[in-house]
Parts: C-alpha cells; structure tokens; sequence
C-alpha cells in the first residue's frame, strides 16, 4: 500500500495531493483526496467518446454526508467562493492506494467506513463504493451528486442545460441534458433512493486554475441526494456509466472490484522482471494508466482491426495531454517493454507506423479530432529509437521487415526534405529544421505567436538522434541482406558524424552548442542524447566533461534543468500564469524524463559506480502529489514542487526503464530499494 495522508497530516494536503484512476481508454477519474475539485480536470467520470466529442465531463463531484445517530459529519472538501469547507477533522483516517486503487477509511466513536474508486478496463464507468467495516448498529450515506456535462477542456462557466431529463430505473436513473452528450447512469448498489431536491450551485472556484490564469469559476446542477442505509460489512455506492445499462448490470461491485484486481495482479507479475520494491511495483501499476486503445479515433480501429492488430497508444499525461508522438516514442521501452507488455508495444508501433506521411509521424492528437497534426522534427527519429529496443526486446522480425521501407523511405524524405524546413544540409551533413511560428523539438512551449524556445537550425540532440537512426536502420538492412541501402545509411552517417564533432564543440564553455548555424551556446540537457543514445554520436574523448559538467549544473533529485543557472534566462519556479509559466517550461524547469538519458551518459563514463542514487529523489515524491505516479515538471530550485501534468507517461516511463537498466546490471540487487530509509529521510527533507 502506497501512503498519501495519515491522520495528523496538515489538513491543506487534502486539497494539494490528487488521486487517479483510468480505464485504458483515454477516460479518467480523479481529484483530490479531500474530495474538493481543484483542477476543472477533477471529476468521477470522465469518458472518452468517438470523436468528435473525444473526452467528456461526465460526473463532476460528490458531497458525501455520513449520518450517525443525530449526527451528520461531512466527508468530502468542496470550494464555494473563498473558503473552502474541509472535511470534519479528524475524521479521515487515512489515504492510501492498494494494487494502485484509491481507499478511503475514515473513523469516529467505533464507525469505519471505506471507500473504494475503480474504473472497469475498457469501460467508460466508474464504480464508488463504500463500505462500513464497523459499527455498532446501521448508519445513512447521503450523496448530492454534481454535474456539468461538457468538452474535456471546456468552459467552466458555459451555459448549463437548459432542461435536465432524470429517469427512474430499477434502482437507479438516467440523467439527461438534451444536447449531444450521453446519458449518465447512474446505478445504486445496496438499498439507495433519490431524494429530488434539484438544484443549481453557482461560484465553485477551482483553484489551482485560478493559479494558472485561466477561467476558475463556474455552476454545477445537482438532481439530488441519493441516500443509503448501510449495515456493517455491507456495501453501498453508486456506479457512474455512460454504457448501456446491460454492460452496468453484466457486473456487481465484488465482481468489478475482483476482475480489475485480477488484472493489475496480472501487470505485477508479467513486469516482475522489473520490479525490485514496493517503489517499482507502484511504477509498472502507473505505466498502465498511460497506455490505452484510441477508441476516440475510429479510423485507427479500422485499420488495425483489418490487418488482425489492435490499436494501441499513449496518453502523454493526466489530465489534459492526448497522444503525442515523441512521447509515445520516448515512453514506449518503460511502459511496455519493461513491464512485459511486449505485444502492446508492437501494436503501438504498427498503429503510428500507419500514420507516416511524408516522412514523419504526427507529433498529437488533438483531443475530439481524427487527424494527427505533424509539426515536429524529433517525434520520428524517437520512432527509430523506440523500434530498435522493440526488437532488441522481441526479435520481432515479421513487424521489423514490414517496417523497413517505411524507414528507408522517413530517412530519404529528411535528406530530400519535408514540411516545416526539415532537411539534412548539403553542406555538412547535418539535419537542420525550422519554420516561422512553429517550434519543432521537444522544447516546443508557445504563447500566442511567441516561440519561447524556437531552437531553429541544426540542434543538438536533433542530430544525435538522427545519427542514431542511420545507425539503427544501417544494421537492421545489414542484418536483413540489403547491403545497398546499409552502405547509403553508412555514408550518411559517417558524414554527420564527423561535421557534428567539428561543428557542435563549444570550446570556450568546454561543452556542447544547443543549436548551430546560429551558435547558441546555452547549457542544456539536450547535450547529454549525444553520449545516452545506443549509437553515441560525440567523440568519447569528451564524454567524461560534458557528464560531469551536467551533472554539476543540470541535476536535482527529481531530473535534470532545462537551462543552468547561469542563463540570463534561467527561471527558478514553473508559476503563473500561461505566459509565465511558459516562459520558465524550457528555462530552467526540471524534467523528470531527463534522469534516465542522464543515467544512460552517467553509466557510460563511471560503468562501475551505484546510479542508483540519482532515482531516490522520486520515492517520497510518489506519496505527495498526484499519489503513487510522477509529475510532469518540477520548479527549478528546492524543495522542487511538482508541476504541470499531475501524471506524465515519460516521467514513469523512464524511472521505470533505468530501474531495470541498473537491476539487469546488478546495481541494484533484488528488495534493495526497502531499505534507503536514511535516504529516502533525507529526500523527504529536502521536499519538505
């Protein structure tokens, strides 16, 4: 069991530590572990639909009453105006994830009750049950149940329906606002009856998009209370759907709750392999989260259900990031390989594969839209990358030779040229890029018509992975027989290689320029892809300055800064509004990624030293924010709060990844993580 608050827990961390749940098909439950909605992202359903609705806010929040005797002590946190109304205190015993699943126990005066959230795989519904483990005799759940259908990021001050439709069921009702969304259904489980009281609750202010600077404010409409009489060791709740009422009753809540244990126990023991603790069994339980089947986009259906495949991809983050390539691509060894899911893996990479145009795989998705959108110079050469460990993984050769035209074709579209200024210069060799108004690599923040980071040209760890993928593709034609093609790719990459060492080493700084033509000498991460990637593309010679200089002036306990501090551009904190907050995304800001890169260059210039403190930082981190998952970003000095997307697939992704790289190299022997108690005080310290 992960720990995400105990009784005596400052009563603020209700409101500041998130839980998640997901359905493996791009839907979600979540909030806070108060109960309160912070986030206009928060809410018990959250269903992923055909486009082009895409993701939709189903079930919005719960104000949940427990009734003893004459006494009525409120369970969940919401915010009205100014003030937030906490919980009773004292009441919450504690928070905690089980097999990954959220459990609520609060207790008073010989009461226990438990709650349970989960959300049926593949399925658009979420099961809320409660328990009551002890009592002296029955009690009253109350429920008021909130709602405000509409788009995934949509206004939270849009209009609300102007005519609600609530029908009765055998137990339950189906509730209806007119307009194009689904139905709601919601199904009682134990004795529970809807008391109508309907009403409008204006001014809910979520708070941490206040402290982003958008629209923070809006209305939600209630058709009620559902009350519920408990009897100790029985179970109450609700299921939330937007399935037929046939898939609603095909299971109990046992049933539910067992079929989807079952399932993770499942994840735990075909990733075994890279499990070490409870630590790493909590990462390959978060990796699920991320990988889903596209059910928004039919057409991926299609296709992949034709050739006998099945579509899969990758959610970039919870709670507002889609599909996007590079991300896919960079996250796709920790979350499928890693863990054993090497199946999925294969069917990730076949489904972008079908999506190459013109020599490039989309950089997203946007949320409800069936096209991918393209602008991006790197999300392709991660393809390379991502297929090269597949098969080193698999040896999946049926998938590899279908695949090869495909690559020949990405790489002789670069050297041609395609969209948006990619192209390898004629002159040197090299893969340069860039188009006004867009920003093509991986630091790709924008406001307005702003490029914060625009990076145009020949940049660093563009050309590291794109010598990296002339190598990859130079032996898999060799080992398939096509020696003309292999001796192409040869050539071209000797080429880039020999202009990359004349052309990028900074001698004055005594490391790497981030982009040339135009000699941007600032002291990034990106350098370090020069030395981590499987065909290091910078002199060896230089390996030990350029790793001992980032790790000098880039790491923190939770990955590496975007910028050195001594940047005139260098931001400490990721806050604000968009405009700040952008500002600092590339400048300064800690991302997590960066740590297994940085452990993979680290490891090759110290191969007989422990890396394996350089993870530590993220094991306190898993119990203090979205609980049991790693964040997006981090502020760029201490105590590093996480920021950005609560959940991000690249930050699991790659902890996962380098525990097993160092597990397979004996640094770290098998159930060492348990015991780092001194370690992990330490690290908890400097979060503190």
């Amino acid at each position: 069991m992960i720990i995400g608050w105990r009784r005596g827990d400052p009563q603020e961390a209700l409101l500041k530590r998130e839980w998640l749940v997901t359905n493996g098909l791009g839907g979600y439950a979540s909030g806070t572990i108060g109960g309160a909605c912070t986030r206009r992202f928060h809410g018990l359903l959250i269903a992923a639909m055909p486009a082009p609705l895409g993701r939709v806010m189903m079930v919005n929040h719960f104000e949940e009453h427990l009734i003893v005797g004459d006494r009525t002590a409120l369970l969940s946190a919401d915010e009205h105006g100014d003030a937030p109304r906490f919980p009773d205190p004292d009441l919450l015993e504690e928070f905690g994830l089980e097999n990954g699943l959220p459990v609520w126990r609060w207790s008073r005066d010989g009461v226990r009750l438990e709650k349970r959230v989960v959300m049926p795989h593949q399925q658009n519904t979420t099961y809320i049950v409660y328990r009551l483990l002890e009592s002296p005799e029955p009690v009253t759940l109350e429920l008021r149940v909130s709602l405000h259908f509409r788009p995934h990021e949509g206004l939270l001050n849009g209009p609300l329906a102007e005519h609600w439709s609530i029908d009765a069921r055998d137990h339950g009702i189906e509730i209806s606002d007119g307009r194009d969304y689904p139905s709601l259904r919601l199904q009682f489980l134990g004795k529970g009856e809807l008391l109508n009281d309907e009403r409008s609750f204006p001014g809910i202010i979520y708070r941490i998009e206040r402290s982003r600077g958008y629209e923070y404010e809006g209305t939600l409409w209630s058709p009620g209370v559902i009350r519920f009489t408990i009897e100790p060791g029985r179970n109450v709740g609700l299921i939330a759907s937007v399935e037929s009422w046939e898939t609603l009753q095909a299971l109990d809540a046992g049933e539910a709750c067992a079929a989807e244990n079952a399932r993770r126990d499942r994840l735990l023991e075909i990733g075994d392999a890279a499990i070490t603790d409870e630590f790493s069994a909590q990462l390959v339980l978060a990796a699920d989260q991320f990988l889903i089947s596209p059910r928004t986009r039919a057409a991926d259906e299609a296709r992949a259900h034709a050739t006998g495949d099945d579509p899969r991809t990758v959610i970039a983050g919870y709670h507002w990031f889609t599909d996007w390539g590079r991300d896919t691509m960079i996250s796709l060894e920790g979350l499928t390989l890693v863990t054993g899911r090497h199946r999925e893996a294969g069917n990730i990479i076949r489904t972008f594969a079908s999506y190459i145009r013109d020599g490039l795989i989309p950089n997203m998705f946007p949320e409800g839209e069936h096209a991918g959108l393209y602008h991006t110079a790197d999300a392709t050469m991660w393809f390379f990358h991502a297929v090269h460990r597949y098969v080193r993984y698999t040896n999946d050769r049926a998938t590899l030779r279908a695949l090869l035209p495909k690559l020949i074709d990405i790489i002789d579209h670069h050297i041609k040229g395609t969209h948006f200024g990619i192209h390898v210069d004629p002159s040197d060799g090299l893969l340069t890029q860039g188009a006004e108004g867009y920003q093509l690599t991986w630091m790709d923040a924008k406001v307005g018509d702003w490029v914060v980071t625009p990076r145009r040209g020949k940049a660093v760890e563009i050309n590291a992975l794109y010598y990296n993928a002339l190598c990859i593709l130079e032996n898999f034609l060799r080992e398939e027989g096509d020696e003309v093609n292999a001796h192409r790719m040869r050539d071209h990459a000797s080429r880039a290689r020999e202009s990359f060492n004349r052309r990028f080493w900074y001698e004055e700084g005594q490391h790497l320029y981030d982009v040339v033509d135009e000699n941007d000498a600032a002291f990034r991460p990106n350098q370090i892809f020069a030395i981590s990637l499987d065909y290091p593309v910078l002199d060896e010679s230089r390996w030990a300055t350029i790793v001992d200089a980032v790790e000098e002036k880039l790491l923190t306990p939770v990955g590496l800064r975007s910028l050195s501090r001594e940047h005139p551009d260098y931001k400490k904190a990721y806050d604000g509004d968009l405009r700040a907050r952008d500002a600092a995304y590339h400048q300064g800001t800690v991302w997590g990624w960066l740590i297994g890169p940085f452990i993979d260059a680290w490891r090759k210039v110290h191969p007989d030293e422990n890396a394996r403190r350089f993870l530590d930082g993220f094991r306190p981190h898993i119990e203090q924010a979205c609980i049991g998952t790693i964040a997006e970003v981090f502020d760029a000095e201490p105590p590093f709060h996480p920021r950005g997307c609560a959940a991000q697939a690249w930050s699991v992704a790659e902890v996962l990844r380098s525990l097993r790289t160092l597990r397979d190299a004996n640094v770290i022997p098998e159930g060492s993580g348990v015991d780092h108690a001194a370690d992990q005080d330490e690290q908890r310290r400097v979060f503190a």
